[in-house]
């Protein structure tokens, strides 16, 4: 909405540059499908927590726009206090799975390579951060998605689960 049109091409032509490309998670579906239920587990944990310091800085930088709606700052408010309600309920899930309590309910996730240093750049820039950080969340979402319907599936007993 607060991106020129024009901006979109230079944008997309960016390439994968999101800051959770480099978390050690799997990419293609026959990884995904040869991995265990315990390590689909924590490769959501490692997207969920990658994914709370950038969500709170979307918070800070949409409050310095003049012309944000109130519907988006409070879904953006909205996401985050879900993503910290499924941070919580992985950790639970994969207490279960291990059967034993040494997992912290901390963050695993090291956050010292975010770019989000509360540094805020122009007006332009950080609109086009913005949209690029929601592009990025967009695809983790959807990661985070699969990986969970793949578990619900495996513990189901179906026969077929591959990821679509």
């Amino acid at each position: 909405m607060f991106v020129p049109y024009p901006l979109h091409v230079l944008i997309n032509q960016a390439g994968n540059t999101c800051h959770s490309k480099h978390i050690p998670i799997p990419t293609s579906k026959s990884e995904i499908q040869q991995i265990s239920d315990s390590w689909l587990l924590h490769s959501v944990l490692f997207l969920v927590q990658s994914w709370m310091e950038p969500l709170l800085y979307l918070q800070t930088t949409l409050d310095r726009y003049d012309d944000a709606p109130n519907a988006l700052l409070s879904k953006t408010k909205w996401v985050s206090d879900k993503l910290l309600s499924l941070e919580q309920g992985v950790v639970v899930l994969i207490r279960k799975m291990l059967d034993e309590g040494i997992m912290a309910s901390s963050t695993i996730f090291d956050h010292t390579q975010s770019p989000y240093d509360g540094q805020f750049p122009e007006v332009l820039e950080s609109v086009i951060r913005d949209y690029h950080l929601l592009t990025c969340f967009k695809k983790d979402t959807h990661k985070m998605e699969t990986f969970l319907k793949l578990l619900k599936c495996r513990q189901s007993n179906k026969l077929s689960c591959l990821p679509q």
